[in-house]
């Protein structure tokens, strides 16, 4: 799947590369839109930016950052091997998943969605809906090999993309996943993305196909706080914080279903395939034993023109799609400036990033290797950088934009901390944002004598205040596992506990309290009492090694997806841009949402 280039350069300086597709991106749009209504055009090449006064001077000064030697040492040759080998495994098995989850419910889901039903695949609607740009697709693994079967993308597409040249969270039912049917794991998927859309103040498009709830779960998605509830709650919230939300009724949309709609600020219904209502058709002939079809209990003229639960009525999805277009044009948003930020690419290849994601903690290689590959032209401002080395911290820029750089480089000392806590609240004083590169050490056995037990209190002290002052720095902050995600180092780094506007795993990574590679299965002598059976111990060790993977932890939504190693660069990138545009939003203070008739 992967060229020899991953494996050159050790020892000098690689070709650079063009960098495969990633997955999880997706062209929006095959060609031009008939009647037009895309974004205004960019230039080729260049990403808008914020305009800043004195901005070329400060590129200038950019580029006086020190260069990283990002040359593999070929004492390494070895680990970096081992580590292409294992790269490739995980990516394999990582394109054949989103394979799986790319068709839906399956072709036969599709051809009967398509054909019979006369309504078109979700990621078709997206291309009618979203700009000819790329877009980024979210957690499209969430919901595979979960106790209760598969559910593809968890039964509903969400991702950002531009609508109108405006960056937008989308949320697309696939009623070809199990009918449209809500899973508990839907509902999580949908309140992340409700939760990207606040902290980011992004437009919120929902297209909304469901058949409800899954009734032999809703034990799991109905009564507690963050089950299906939370959603309704977010879009009244969302809209008395002046983010706007929009929704196209494209099939059916049946109880909890219906409200998503109803409570957006504009909905548009498509004739003859929308509907809405708490109970359909069955239900009423249940009930009453009167026949009523969908149309007349909860169709489009219906809600058009007597209920008012519509804003819009349209007699083709394609119709739809440009109608939510132009509603968005009507915002008042002023997209991002268009303008051409100048930056030099890495002098490493991408594709070397594969030998640089460890398998494991004992094939890390140095963290400035990989950074040397990600930073425009390898410059790095590094912050003391001969005081706590296990950790490196500096400044850099992802093309074009200026961000603080905090990095494992092994286990996270007392210095280390210290060094990080003073770091992030620099960058948060500046107004900066963080990029963590994640690779926390499994944790070592514990104090055996006063004088270790004294250092491993200090460490913790040291923990604990770079912890605070990650959670209360108020920039956006980026968080990336490159490697192992373990224990309580795990949430100083920014983990999922510590709500970074996005978070990404390499396929490499492993996901867990402890690493189960350094977990013992067998009983240590004269601790039979606490070790338990040597069997039981396995069992363990074999649980732990599941569950630690990044599939595991992308099916859970412990994540925002997956993504290549050698794709991280432009990932941090359209984040970033993503973060920014809030800075040209004009919000005014607003008490309320919009309260429909």
């Amino acid at each position: 799947m992967w060229s020899g280039a991953a494996r050159c350069s050790l020892g000098g300086r690689g070709p650079r590369a063009g960098s495969p597709r990633l997955p999880a991106f997706h062209g929006a749009c095959e060609s031009k839109r008939a009647g037009g209504g895309k974004g205004p055009a960019r230039p080729a090449g260049g990403l808008p930016c914020r305009p800043v006064s004195n901005r070329a001077k400060y590129r200038r000064c950019a580029k006086a950052y020190p260069v990283l030697d990002g040359r593999v040492p070929s004492a390494y040759r070895q680990v970096f091997e081992e580590n292409v080998r294992n790269s490739e495994a995980v990516i394999k098995r990582y394109s054949e998943l989103l394979e799986t989850v790319s068709k839906g419910g399956g072709e036969n889901a599709i051809l009967r969605h398509t054909q019979r039903n006369k309504k078109l695949f979700v990621r078709e609607r997206l291309k009618l809906l979203l700009d000819d740009e790329s877009f980024l697709e979210l957690s499209p693994l969430a919901g595979l090999n979960l106790p209760y079967g598969d559910v593809p993308a968890a039964g509903c597409l969400t991702g950002i993309g531009k609508i109108c040249g405006v960056w937008c969270v989308f949320v697309a039912n696939d009623a070809t996943v199990k009918g449209g049917t809500i899973y508990p794991i839907g509902v999580k998927k949908q309140l992340r993305a409700q939760e990207i859309a606040m902290q980011n103040r992004l437009l919120s498009v929902y297209l909304v196909d469901s058949g409800g709830a899954f009734l032999p779960l809703q034990s799991e998605l109905f009564p507690d706080k963050s089950h299906g509830g939370r959603i309704f709650y977010n879009e009244a919230i969302m809209s008395a914080m002046r983010i706007p939300q929009v929704a196209v009724v494209c099939g059916s949309c049946v109880a909890g279903g219906a409200y998503v709609p109803t409570m957006a600020e504009e909905a548009v219904i498509i004739d003859k395939i929308g509907t809405l209502f708490l109970g359909g058709p069955p239900l009423v002939k249940a009930a009453t034993g009167e026949y009523v079809s969908p149309e007349d209990l909860g169709g489009a003229r219906l809600h058009s023109e007597v209920s008012g639960c519509s804003d819009h009525f349209a007699s083709s999805e394609k119709e739809a799609y440009e109608c939510i277009r132009n509603i968005i044009s009507t915002l008042n948003y002023d997209p991002l400036p268009e303008e051409v930020v100048e930056h030099d690419s890495p002098l490493y290849s991408s594709d070397e990033l594969l030998g640089l994601a460890p398998q494991d903690c004992r094939c890390t290689l140095p963290v400035k290797l990989i950074l040397s590959r990600l930073m425009d032209g390898s410059r790095f401002q590094e912050f003391k950088a001969n005081y706590g080395t296990t950790l490196v911290t500096g400044f850099g820029h992802v093309q074009g934009r200026l961000v603080g750089i905090v990095a494992n480089n092994g286990e996270l000392s007392h210095d280390a901390s210290l060094k990080g806590s003073h770091f992030v609240q620099l960058c948060s004083q500046r107004s900066i944002p963080i990029l963590f590169f994640q690779n926390t050490a499994p944790h070592t056995a514990g104090p055996t004598n006063i004088s270790q037990a004294e250092a491993h209190s200090n460490r913790l002290k040291a923990q604990a205040s770079m912890m605070a002052a990650v959670a209360c720095a108020a920039v956006p902050k980026i968080t990336i596992v490159i490697g192992g995600c373990y224990g309580s180092e795990s949430y100083v780094m920014c983990g999922r506990s510590f709500s970074p506007n996005f978070l990404f795993l390499w396929p490499n990574a492993r996901v867990a309290l402890v690493d189960s590679r350094h977990f013992s299965t067998v009983p240590q002598a004269g601790d039979s009492d606490c070790a338990g059976d040597e069997l039981e111990l396995k069992q363990l060790k074999e649980k732990l090694e599941e569950e630690s993977s990044a599939f595991y932890s992308s099916a859970r939504l412990w994540d925002d997806g997956i993504i290549l190693p050698q794709n991280t660069r432009k990932v941090i990138a359209q984040c970033l841009e993503i973060i920014e545009q809030q800075k040209y939003q004009a919000v005014s203070p607003c008490r309320y949402p919009v309260i429909r008739m």
